[in-house]
């Protein structure tokens, strides 16, 4: 299930076609979820339990450790998890952050 700022929830269709200009996917799953499941491709994995954290880094030091560039708080960023309950979390997590 997936989750965006302006649209609760978006079909594989809507992600398809976010996913042709620069947004952010990241699946908020457990990394074992990856291995049996599945990555979703051009999508990176932070388990929600590491989110809050991920967000607040440094921009270097997210880059060595997701190897992607940070987003900046007015970029758009699409979570995913199994069922859409976590997913809804970061997105208010990030929001907390500041990102809109």
């Amino acid at each position: 299930s997936l989750c965006a700022g302006d649209a609760p929830s978006l079909s594989y269709q809507e992600l398809k076609d976010l996913k042709k200009s620069k947004v952010l996917h990241v699946d908020v799953r457990e990394r074992w979820e990856i291995d049996k499941f599945g990555k979703i491709p051009a999508s990176i994995n932070i388990p929600l339990g590491e989110l809050v954290e991920a967000l607040q880094m440094d921009p270097t030091e997210f880059k060595e450790k997701y190897n992607q560039k940070m987003p900046a708080k007015s970029d758009p960023v699409v979570f995913s998890c199994l069922a859409g309950k976590r997913s809804k979390q970061a997105l208010s997590f990030a929001t907390s952050l500041g990102f809109s």
